[in-house]
């Protein structure tokens, strides 16, 4: 499912270009000596948060699977994720406007306050406030990790998530324009159907079919062997 991961952030990161774009380039004006290190700092720091997100929703998800219900949420996030990427403008829109407003303000707060202070540390930090903002991508990520219910791999999936992301928004910091608006606008565009494909693979994993990598048996229990214990008994 790493995979799945990658690639997500790699197509996600032409709408972060909306959102963290001007932040990346408010980094780079700061970073006048142009230190590539630097402007790396800032892309793992978002990294990091993004696995941490992953590790701390990973024990939520790793809760359901103690009481049974793994398969229940892979299936019903997976819908989720499908209903989420299929309406992904209004959804994001939605979300934003559900008490969002007072986490961006904070979070904008704290990253103008960084961004003053400039140097290794300070792009490091900023990258990691910049991983709280409320973004419709790292909320499919994040379900996805939740899916997963295992905390190492929820920080895994999260962290390969922002390593997708990280190659577009570097060049960007660089200055160099690989992709036209039009190129842009047609990866983006292709998206939701990847965030598609990602609900679907999570709704064949929670049916446990027996299919290899694919859709693996996650237990249950085996009504055979209960049978059997139920003779003995008797």
């Amino acid at each position: 499912m790493i995979w799945t991961a990658l690639i997500l952030g790699f197509l996600g990161s032409f709408h972060c270009l909306g959102m963290c774009g001007p932040i990346a380039l408010a980094v780079s004006a700061a970073d006048s000596k142009s230190f590539w290190w630097r402007k790396l700092w800032y892309n793992l720091g978002r990294t990091l948060t993004y696995g941490a997100l992953g590790l701390l929703i990973g024990f939520v998800g790793q809760g359901f699977q103690l009481v049974g219900l793994q398969q229940w949420v892979s299936i019903l996030l997976g819908g989720v994720i499908i209903i989420f990427a299929l309406l992904y403008k209004r959804s994001e829109r939605a979300l934003a406007s559900g008490g969002m407003y007072g986490l961006v303000a904070k979070v904008k707060s704290s990253l103008g306050y960084w961004l003053k202070k400039g140097g290794t540390t300070a792009f490091f930090m900023t990258g990691l406030v910049n991983g709280f903002l409320p973004c419709g991508m790292v909320y499919i990520a994040l379900l996805a990790s939740l899916a997963l219910s295992n905390p190492w791999q929820g920080a895994m999936y999260m962290v390969a998530f922002g390593l997708g992301t990280l190659p577009l928004l570097f060049l960007l910091m660089v200055g160099s324009d690989v992709f036209s608006p039009m190129w842009r606008q047609r990866l983006f565009k292709m998206m939701p159907y990847f965030a598609v494909l990602i609900g679907v693979l999570f709704i064949f994993r929670g049916l446990g079919l027996g299919i290899h990598f694919l859709s693996p048996e996650l237990g249950g229990f085996d009504l055979t062997a209960g049978a059997s214990e139920m003779t003995i008994c008797k």
